[in-house]
């Protein structure tokens, strides 16, 4: 436990860029009182809604609450939810100086319902998507390639989150290639659709099924998931892929090392999946850039992820909670 802390001193401060689709996770808190009379549904009296981070953002937003210095890059609708999410941000230490606005397109937004009895505990009863239905303009995509290229200046990592909304594409793409094919930054990838694409960086973070949609293979049968993690080493030339395996763990995949696991941290005590592929991504990128070998980069992002598992809707885990739970007397994988 001790070993994995040390690496948190040398969290603070590091200049990380991250860029990629950003999110505005709505929180509409109600309470349910009554089955309406217009159709067989619960009325939900709203009693507060709240906009967090999400995306690209949640993961900026935990590398700030990691003690690093993210510089965040995206777009974002030029609406109410995106100026929600700028305070939003600004309230979690991020700085949005360098997100652009688009005017052809909503901030993606979405608005969870999250209510409950007066004395029952609330829970997530829908989930409303709010998608932009066009990519974004190409000359939008090359501003943003070229806010990129500035952000790089003095930053020790690029950290990408692609959720498929459009903006790795066109020029922001190309300066991404750029960057790893220069070699300077380490780029850490973590994409939801097209993990298989990016080649030639640091570590890619898929989770199973975006790693069995990549690839193909069953993960399930014997050897899935080996075959299925070198194949993905091969395809893409990374230097690593930490596979998050939910319940189940992580794996990382080195070339010509063998592949080692860890099984999840805190058991079973799971509240809320949602985000925790972002705080597993700033975690690991975090503490690889502050000098810690990809297997103990793992094992304390496997940490962060299940603290971050334990907390309800898209939160962050501070390097403070962390501390502790790699200090205390629990069990650290």
């Amino acid at each position: 436990m001790d070993e994995l802390g040390r690496w948190l001193q040398a969290f603070r401060g590091r200049p990380l860029v991250v860029l990629g689709d950003l999110v505005a996770d709505e929180y509409l808190h109600g309470l349910t009182e009554r089955i309406s009379r217009e159709a067989p549904v619960l009325v939900v009296r709203e009693e507060s809604r709240e906009v967090r981070p999400g995306g690209a953002a949640n993961t900026a937003a935990n590398l700030a609450a990691l003690g690093a210095a993210p510089r965040l890059l995206g777009l974002l609708g030029e609406d109410e939810a995106g100026a929600r999410l700028r305070d939003a941000l600004a309230r979690r230490g991020v700085p949005a100086g360098l997100l652009l606005d688009d005017p052809a397109r909503p901030t993606t937004t979405k608005t969870r319902v999250v209510a409950g009895g007066r004395n029952t505990v609330r829970q997530q009863m829908l989930r409303i998507d709010r998608l932009p239905s066009a990519p974004p303009a190409e000359g939008l995509l090359a501003r943003l390639a070229r806010s990129l290229a500035g952000a790089l200046e003095g930053a020790e990592a690029l950290v990408v989150s692609d959720y498929a909304e459009g903006v790795l594409a066109g020029a922001v793409l190309a300066e991404v290639q750029r960057v790893v094919s220069a070699g300077r930054l380490p780029v850490f990838v973590d994409s939801r659709l097209r993990v298989a694409e990016f080649h030639g960086v640091e570590a890619l973070t898929p989770n199973e099924p975006e790693l069995a949609l990549a690839s193909g293979l069953e993960l399930a049968v014997p050897g899935g998931l080996e075959r299925a993690g070198r194949w993905l080493l091969e395809r893409t030339g990374a230097r690593a892929a930490l596979v998050k395996r939910g319940r189940n763990g992580m794996a990382l995949f080195v070339p010509g090392q063998p592949t080692q696991g860890v099984r999840a941290y805190g058991g079973d005590e799971v509240a809320d999946v949602t985000g925790a592929g972002d705080t597993v991504l700033a975690a690991f990128s975090l503490a690889r850039v502050a000098g810690a070998p990809p297997p103990e980069a793992m094992r304390l992002a496997n940490v962060a992820g299940g603290l971050k598992v334990r907390k309800a809707g898209t939160a962050v885990v501070e390097a403070a909670e962390l501390a502790r739970a790699l200090a205390g007397p629990g069990d650290v994988p």
